[in-house]
């Protein structure tokens, strides 16, 4: 991974999310990915390395990982993009899950819409979305430079969730097999929680894809 590419992780709100400031060192272009909660840390640190936020991105649409989203968009006036088949949850609090918890997390619509294969350019450096279902209909990984943001389709040792509304276990896993473990082996992959990893790791170790 080259040096010119800033990659900074912040670990945010009460579940502990990882929110990542993505940047050109050189252009400084930047992106935000997950801007989950405590919106004003977020600023500060984009602050430190002056960059310029040009989009927003949201890997799936569980309420944990757009609270931030509209206090993030309105202060840098940056557009959000999210995975067309979650689009819907960033404001429907069922869907979202913040429901369950009592405490509503609702957004205003997502500015554009992704698909598997669309690019997210980031100054010099362009990354590529892969479509991973399974922990949400929508959910999506970000590939390039040597990284993969893989939200909460994959962690160390572990893999998401399935057993909210609209998951799927064997859709998951076909995701993480087909589209991330198929990666270069030194790829180091940042999940939505938790620390980094690498593919090659988590083809020989993680307990749920070594079966």
């Amino acid at each position: 991974m080259t040096d010119e590419l800033i990659i900074e992780i912040l670990e945010l709100g009460p579940y502990f999310v990882n929110c990542y400031i993505v940047g050109d060192s050189k252009t400084k272009n930047g992106i935000i990915i997950d801007p989950s909660w405590e919106p004003e840390r977020i600023i500060n640190h984009v602050e430190k390395f002056g960059l310029k936020i040009e989009k927003i991105i949201i890997t799936h649409g569980h309420a944990d990982h757009i609270g931030g989203v509209d206090k993030i968009r309105s202060y840098y006036k940056a557009p959000v993009y999210i995975g067309e088949k979650d689009a819907h949850m960033l404001t429907d609090v069922v869907a979202n899950l913040s429901g369950l918890s009592g405490e509503s997390v609702m957004t205003d619509p997502a500015d554009e819409l992704l698909r598997e294969g669309d690019e997210i350019t980031v100054g010099r450096f362009s990354f590529k979305v892969l479509e991973t279902p399974g922990h949400s209909p929508g959910s999506i990984s970000l590939y390039g430079h040597g990284a993969v943001f893989t939200g909460d389709a994959l962690f160390l040792g572990s893999v998401g969730r399935t057993d909210f509304p609209g998951c799927s276990f064997e859709v998951l896993m076909d995701s993480v097999k087909n589209k991330i473990l198929t990666l270069p082996g030194d790829t180091v992959v940042y999940p939505g929680h938790g620390p980094d990893t690498m593919v090659e790791q988590e083809r020989e170790y993680n307990p749920f894809l070594t079966l």
